[in-house]
């Protein structure tokens, strides 16, 4: 799936990070969302590494990466503290600055990064996701009912981790089924790798504690940087052309408020891009990067 790519695992500060690494070139880092990890860009990153040393990576609380233990307020899984992780994997890779691609949660950490580390990240790209204040703060009916997942996973522990715990299958299948549009999309072994990793009491806790981080933390970080700090590398904003994103909001408005340089448009899929329309999604992203 990642053929010709290694595999590694980088101690940070707080934790480890598992990821992949292939190609040569300029370093592209690659970020996923929920309910996924690294494997989700397996129809994005062989071709990249054609041009590029690409990096793919578990966010904290995901995948093979650490679980440190949370605290009251969260902030383990604060999103700026899940982007340091990231800084520091790719420099021990020996890259200072680098290019990053963000999907869904990964989106939210790569923006971020760009805010926080500017000076490490060359390019960005988000997909399918406004900026997490943003998100709350116009939050109305259609947000409560077609994001319920936001406030489910934020409930107080341990109320979602018992409910996931009793039918993880459930669950994955659901955000993998109900968010896509092309049926099929997911290979059997991808699908079992994100379902066995909800089997998992330590990685649910870890990625609720994220959501209630979320609606707190970064919610608050967002509100403090908007208007005060802009991204100041070459954007890219793409988005499913069916989903809520673009029913919801005009994506390339939202974000010029918060990037100079902003380019982009949706992709005829669902919610994930990479694998529903990956040749569509690369056009974008070579585009940018080159």
């Amino acid at each position: 799936m990642f053929e010709g790519f290694d595999e590694f695992d980088i101690a940070t500060s707080q934790t480890t990070i598992h990821g992949v690494r292939g190609g040569s070139g300029p370093p592209v880092l690659l970020l996923h969302g929920i309910p996924e990890s690294h494997l989700m860009w397996h129809r994005i990153a062989p071709a990249l590494a054609e041009r590029f040393t690409v990096v793919a990576t578990d966010l904290r609380g995901y995948g093979a990466s650490g679980k440190p233990p949370s605290s009251p307020d969260h902030e383990p899984y604060r999103m700026r503290t899940i982007a340091a992780d990231q800084v520091q994997v790719m420099a021990a890779l020996g890259f200072d600055r680098f290019a990053v691609v963000g999907h869904d949660r990964g989106a939210r950490c790569a923006y971020r990064m760009a805010l926080d580390h500017p000076a490490a990240v060359s390019h960005l790209a988000v997909l399918d996701i406004v900026p997490t204040g943003e998100a709350y703060t116009r939050a109305d009916a259609d947000f409560s009912l077609g994001f319920w997942v936001w406030s489910f996973l934020a409930a107080p522990e341990p109320i979602p981790e018992k409910m996931i715990a009793a039918a993880p299958q459930v669950l994955v299948d659901h955000m993998l089924d109900a968010w896509s549009r092309v049926p099929g999309v997911f290979p059997e072994r991808v699908r079992a790798a994100y379902t066995a990793a909800f089997a998992d009491p330590d990685t649910v806790h870890a990625i609720c504690e994220q959501y209630r981080a979320a609606a707190t933390l970064d919610v608050a970080d967002d509100l403090a940087d908007r208007g005060h700090r802009r991204i100041a590398c070459p954007t890219l904003v793409l988005w499913s052309a069916t989903g809520p994103v673009g029913q919801w909001y005009d994506p390339l408005e939202v974000w010029k408020a918060w990037a100079p340089d902003v380019r982009g448009g949706p992709v005829q899929a669902g919610h994930f891009l990479p694998e529903e329309a990956p040749e569509e999604t690369l056009r974008h992203l070579l585009e940018l990067l080159t």
